[in-house]
């Protein structure tokens, strides 16, 4: 059995973000290959024109094509789906502070711009992730942004801060010209029946290899 959320916003387009239970590409868009990067925590974009031999390192996929299904994994990271339906064009981002930092989804759209969607017909998905009252960080962690990134930190206990990494997401989505933005607010630190989630597990001694699943294709 498979369970999976999907967007208001990206209505008429197929996608998913997976729960813990799990999700089949068919569940999406029966029939199309699954594509799926060696994800590296990086800001590189892959434009997917035809199924590959083998994977690349990556951390984002875009296509104009139909029956190609694009999926990340993620455990507390943010899965961006995007969707320009006019131009035919889709992407999906795996966006932890790292690739969100570096410009993974400036990245995303740029390239599914390259292939004729506009920034401004865009529209992103933002899937299960880790909230702000989750994701407690150190002042190192704090040193990676920018004075300008303050409104994403909270205080937290002394010399630490919550994140709150939905929000910056947001703010590059936006930043980037994407106008329409659903972020679904599911929590996956907090919903040990749900969802995985990486840093709950460390914290709780318990295997880390769990993953969630997020998928989009165009329609057929």
């Amino acid at each position: 059995m498979s369970g999976f959320l999907k967007a208001d916003l990206l209505d008429g387009i197929p996608h998913g973000f997976s729960t813990s239970i799990g999700l089949e590409a068919d569940d999406i868009a029966r029939g199309a290959k699954l594509m799926c990067p060696r994800q590296i925590h990086s800001a590189t974009v892959v434009i997917v024109d035809e199924p590959w031999p083998e994977p690349p390192q990556a951390d984002a996929l875009v296509t104009a094509r139909r029956g190609i299904a694009l999926g990340i994994v993620t455990a507390d990271c943010a899965p961006v789906l995007l969707s320009d339906a006019k131009a035919g064009v889709v992407g999906a981002a795996h966006a932890g502070w790292r690739g969100a930092v570096g410009g993974v989804l400036e990245h995303t759209v740029a390239a599914m711009v390259s292939l004729g969607a506009h920034a401004s017909d865009i529209k992103a998905a933002i899937g299960p992730t880790i909230a702000q009252g989750s994701y407690e960080v150190d002042q190192g962690f704090r040193e990676q942004f920018d004075n300008r990134d303050a409104p994403f930190f909270a205080a937290g206990r002394p010399g630490h801060y919550q994140f709150d990494l939905p929000a910056y997401v947001y703010q590059c989505l936006s930043d980037a010209g994407v106008r329409d933005i659903e972020d679904l607010r599911e929590d996956t630190y907090a919903q040990p029946h749900r969802f995985f989630s990486f840093r709950r597990a460390t914290h709780r001694g318990e295997e880390t290899g769990g993953r969630q699943l997020s998928v989009i294709a165009l329609p057929v």
